[in-house]
């Protein structure tokens, strides 16, 4: 009976932890879609410019940026990278218009997040691990710590983790490639959707294959560790009973 009453308390304690999924997508969806898709918005629903749709989308993550400088004392990679890609764009956006250079331009922004996930793998620093934490933690506090001490102690742990920022790293370089010669090769008409095919389908398969190589077997991991934790909790407990 006492077993079962410790035992509920601890799940109990643990949703009181366990943030929302809005919560655990919140760095996600503020770094990355939000400053995306106003870009898209402003550009296609309002009719703005090239220019002035990059400019007004550079808002939220140079507001993010700063934040994390000057309140949280920290870089923030995401909303940092958006705002230098948008800023290279910017200074692209002066550039006479040339259709074919615009369409290629476009590819810009997955080349440099393409190349700064290959850099931040390089440095031990997997820039995709804060985009795959919501798919392997769940909003799971004792998960969340299973992930640090798998981060910390496990090699095999680890080398998933960067493979995982590597196949994004690697698909999106690919990606950008395939617009490129597309925009010099194929008909501009063809290549205004044909690019926007190309991304989904790139984003489909960078979703399969590091689901498989590298998402899966670390949240099997996590799933291993979080069950040990509480068979060593459960049997510290049970030692304690006897010993009293």
């Amino acid at each position: 009976m006492t077993k079962t009453t410790n035992a509920g308390a601890r799940y109990s304690n643990q949703d009181k932890q366990q943030p929302s999924v809005l919560e655990n997508f919140k760095p996600l969806i503020v770094d990355v879609a939000v400053p995306l898709g106003s870009y898209y918005l402003f550009k296609g629903a309002f009719g703005m410019s090239t220019f002035a749709a990059l400019a007004w989308s550079s808002v939220v993550p140079a507001l993010r940026t700063v934040w994390s400088v000057v309140k949280e004392r920290r870089g923030n990679a995401f909303a940092g990278l958006i705002l230098l890609v948008n800023l290279v764009s910017l200074a692209l956006s002066f550039v006479s218009g040339d259709p074919r250079l615009m369409l290629a331009k476009d590819s810009g922004v997955s080349s440099a997040i393409g190349i700064a996930i290959l850099v931040s793998v390089a440095m031990g620093r997997p820039m995709m691990t804060e985009g795959l934490k919501p798919f392997v933690l769940k909003g799971d506090a004792a998960r969340e710590s299973a992930f640090e001490r798998l981060r910390s102690g496990s090699a095999s742990f680890r080398r998933s983790e960067r493979v995982y920022s590597l196949v994004w790293g690697v698909l999106l370089l690919a990606e950008c490639v395939v617009r490129i010669v597309g925009a010099y090769t194929l008909p501009v008409d063809t290549m205004v959707w044909l690019g926007t095919v190309i991304l989904v389908s790139a984003i489909g398969i960078g979703m399969v294959v590091s689901g498989g190589l590298a998402a899966e077997p670390m949240a099997r991991m996590i799933s291993a560790e979080v069950k040990a934790a509480e068979e060593a909790e459960d049997s510290v407990k049970r030692e304690v009973a006897v010993a009293a």
